[in-house]
């Protein structure tokens, strides 16, 4: 697997993200979705990466700087015919290593409370974050769960 900071302008990455909207669109009401299209990922606050494993695309991550000290992980996306391939993990991690190298304190992030959720909240539990109050802009939502990781 080998993972490639990304412009967002090739056609299947483009699609990954309509991918992952859709996905959200289906689990949460729209006032809950929270995800960005390939535009708002291209501000110049957010880094984004791609997965790769020969040419073909596994998933996507994306670190989004709220000030000098917090990031905020987005866009964790895994292609449907890979997931349970260790892929979430792969990203998250470098995600990880991305921020303690810029120097950031916390790193946090929104996800769903539905069940279908469960194992992206998994994987963050295993990663060492913790549950937390909302953070930045976000408020509480039934539909929401907030998660911190003190780096």
């Amino acid at each position: 697997m080998n993972i490639r900071r990304d412009d967002l302008k090739d056609h299947r990455v483009i699609g990954l993200i309509r991918a992952h909207l859709q996905c959200m669109s289906d689990l949460s009401p729209p006032e809950s979705i929270h995800a960005l299209d390939w535009e708002a990922l291209r501000q110049p606050n957010i880094s984004f990466w791609t997965v790769w494993e020969d040419n073909e695309l596994l998933g996507c991550g994306a670190l989004k700087e709220l000030d000098h000290q917090h990031g905020e992980v987005k866009s964790m996306h895994t292609a449907a015919a890979h997931r349970r391939r260790g892929i979430a993990t792969h990203i998250l991690k470098h995600i990880i290593l991305v921020a303690r190298q810029r120097g950031y304190r916390h790193l946090s992030l929104e996800t769903g409370s539905q069940a279908a959720f469960e194992p992206a909240r998994n994987l963050y539990i295993r990663l060492g974050f913790r549950f937390c109050s909302p953070f930045g802009d976000y408020v509480d939502d039934p539909h929401s769960v907030f998660m911190t990781l003190d780096l």
